[in-house]
């Protein structure tokens, strides 16, 4: 499965993020491409891959993203051969993305792999709270996240699941049960067709 969390900035989707891989170390994380200074304490690969601008645009160009859009002045994209080999090795991966890009992997040649994530928060003002307490960012780059968490909840209805984040610990019990029930749909049972068979060859064995 490809595993698209999305939020507005402040609503909690890295931090579900982190306890997802946390419960099922077999999740891989999709590291994604950023044109954005590193942060402190942000390290090259692990958080994001910090391109140049130029070196964004090539990679984009060339169709080795999965997916791109800019935000904050900044562009955002998945490299696509790390996506492919996970794909291949029949590992689930996860996306810590916004609305921009879970629509475009969702109308990719991989959708019918997508289980999509719309995380909301409590209330408007519990965002900004959240924002605020991170102490990430100056006061104008809060301002900016705000005016246009609007517009990013506007796509929540574009979601297979939604679910409001009132409490960190309860929002990460739900996303480990919609991961285990997508996981449980017969579609993505391989092994399921040949198991049954074998359930009616016993069921030959006891009547012959």
């Amino acid at each position: 499965m490809l595993i698209i969390l999305s939020s507005p900035s402040g609503a909690g989707k890295s931090t579900l993020a982190r306890h997802l891989m946390g419960w099922d170390p077999t999740i891989g994380f999709s590291v994604s491409a950023t044109t954005r200074p590193p942060r402190p304490g942000e390290v090259d690969g692990r958080e994001y891959s910090f391109l140049s601008r130029a070196a964004f645009e090539a990679e984009a160009v060339a169709g080795r993203m999965l997916e791109h859009a800019e935000v904050f002045g900044h562009f955002y994209g998945t490299p696509r051969a790390p996506v492919e080999e996970a794909i291949a090795a029949g590992r689930d991966m996860l996306f810590d993305i916004d609305w921009q890009g879970g629509q475009q992997i969702r109308n990719s040649d991989l959708a019918e792999d997508v289980v999509s994530i719309f995380v909301l928060p409590p209330s408007i003002a519990e965002l900004e709270r959240r924002l605020r307490a991170r102490g990430q960012d100056a006061p104008e780059v809060i301002a900016g996240r705000m005016r246009k968490s609007r517009d990013e909840i506007s796509h929540w209805a574009e979601y297979d699941h939604v679910l409001i984040n009132r409490d960190i610990e309860r929002a990460a019990e739900q996303v480990e049960s919609i991961v285990t029930a997508e996981r449980l749909r017969r579609t993505r049972q391989p092994g399921l067709v040949e198991f049954v068979r074998g359930l009616n060859r016993e069921f030959e064995e006891r009547q012959a």
